[in-house]
């Protein structure tokens, strides 16, 4: 059913692209992700300018062509856009976002703050810090706990790193910060 063009305004196109699950991780929404950057809506076209986690992901297509999809239910003329700067960060995501994460087994990334002290101990303490790796604990999202422990840097998709908690014992992905 397309709807007529005095119909359509953002925020129904904000509710609907709400709806669009990640290929990756289906519990939160792209919109929640924080990679639609834009929504303009001109007589009876929309254009959604969307930014991947990162350039090379894989889901980058699979992500437009759900956007396309969704939205043609309701309007013929969609155009997705694609923008790479300024790179997307976790720091996009939602609080809700970061709660759908968390209550389906991912431990959240830290939102980041820049850290003086991390910057004057030179490029590798600031990295590593941004990173998630160093004297910040990453809590269990089983138990809580921030008695965990990175086992691979890697997890089930590139933007995540495999943890253990050593409280319940449970492993988990921790969505590290970009």
């Amino acid at each position: 059913m397309t709807v007529m063009p005095a119909e359509l305004d953002q925020a129904a196109v904000w509710a609907w692209l709400a709806d669009v699950a990640d290929p990756e991780i289906p519990v939160i929404s792209v919109v929640d992700l924080g990679i639609v950057r834009a929504v303009e809506v001109a007589h009876d076209s929309v254009t959604v300018t969307l930014t991947p986690t990162y350039s090379g992901c894989p889901a980058t297509h699979v992500i437009e062509a759900a956007v396309r999809e969704a939205l043609q239910a309701h309007v013929e003329d969609v155009r997705i856009v694609t923008r790479l700067s300024p790179a997307w960060t976790t720091d996009w995501l939602s609080d809700e976002g970061r709660r759908k994460l968390q209550g389906y087994g991912i431990a959240p990334p830290a939102q980041q703050v820049i850290d003086i002290s991390a910057l004057r101990g030179g490029l590798a303490a600031a990295v590593s810090r941004r990173a998630g790796i160093g004297p910040t604990a990453v809590p269990c999202p089983h138990c809580g706990s921030t008695h965990t422990e990175l086992t691979s840097q890697f997890g089930s998709t590139p933007c995540k790193a495999l943890y253990r908690c050593r409280a319940c014992r449970e492993p988990f992905d921790y969505f590290k910060c970009h």
